[in-house]
């Protein structure tokens, strides 16, 4: 009779250690970066699927000044979108509408008043300091729920970018002022050495990978998708990675060019951890049809 339990747990254990992986792999996220191109899209406009964990990612907030010729704050950000479509009240409006919608904040970005973004700190401890003070304003103004990082241009080390950056996120965790962070690397050698050095101080701490496949040749191929996937999974071991397009269809692979048998090709190896787009401004002209798309193929029980 104990010899008949023991087996009973034993094969119970084994079905629980066999299935629990794959079941948890898939997600139904879906993200959406929103706002930096101020062609009035609004929040409302874009179709959601219920049956998604759907997140807005207003892009961006910068630590530069909202002036003619921005410069750099080291830490203290501003609003860069648009706020005037994208405001308090139309945040707590979409989450109120929809309980399965949260909205993030992206910080930095490629470009501000006609030249790039830099990481531009003064040092780690005011740049922390004045970041924890300036966001944790914006994200409770704006009745926010995470961060995500996409600086892209850099004016400082990679310690210097992972020790800033980890303890910013960390920081605004403890304090519950967001429940989630991201990242937005891309294939760039400077870009991954400062990510990769956040990534291994601070991983345990982000929760979502948005790798911008995006920024690959235009004209990628379904098997050259695959094997990028796989090259970043393996450089963010442990992340769950995002497969990702963007919308006007200037790089990467592209919905039209087999996009989404990409992602029924990572959802039947327990690897689609979900999809984002860059962006909602560029997808408004074009009836958000990839977006229907994407949260359909998600949605089917993952």
């Amino acid at each position: 009779m104990e010899y008949s339990k023991l087996l009973s747990s034993i094969l119970i254990l084994q079905s629980l250690l066999f299935l629990s992986p794959s079941q948890a792999a898939n997600s139904n996220l879906f993200r959406e970066y929103i706002g930096a191109e101020f062609n009035n899209v609004k929040f409302s406009d874009v179709p959601i699927n219920s049956n998604v964990d759907f997140h807005f990612i207003l892009a961006f907030a910068i630590d530069y000044t909202a002036s003619s010729s921005p410069s750099p704050t080291n830490g203290r950000f501003n609003a860069f979108w648009d706020t005037d479509n994208l405001g308090p009240s139309q945040v707590s409006s979409i989450k109120s509408q929809r309980s399965n919608v949260k909205v993030a904040l992206s910080l930095g970005g490629d470009s501000v008043g006609g030249g790039s973004a830099y990481f531009a700190p003064s040092d780690i401890d005011s740049w922390v300091s004045n970041a924890v003070s300036s966001l944790t304003k914006i994200i409770r103004q704006y009745n926010l729920d995470g961060i995500d990082i996409d600086y892209e241009h850099f004016q400082s080390d990679p310690d210097t970018f992972a020790q800033c950056i980890g303890r910013l996120i960390r920081t605004l965790k403890q304090n519950g002022v967001i429940s989630f962070a991201s990242i937005a690397p891309f294939d760039d050698d400077q870009v991954q050495s400062h990510y990769l050095a956040l990534w291994r101080s601070y991983g345990h701490l982000i929760d979502f990978v948005n790798f911008q496949f995006y920024a690959y040749d235009k004209g990628t191929t379904v098997d050259e998708f695959m094997g990028y996937f796989e090259t970043q999974s393996s450089n963010y071991k442990g992340g769950k990675v995002l497969a990702s397009f963007i919308s006007d269809g200037s790089g990467g692979l592209s919905p039209e060019n087999g996009f989404f048998t990409a992602c029924s090709r990572l959802k039947s190896k327990h690897e689609l951890h979900g999809i984002f787009v860059w962006s909602a401004d560029d997808s408004m002209s074009r009836g958000f049809s990839y977006e229907k798309q994407s949260q359909s193929l998600l949605a089917i029980s993952h």
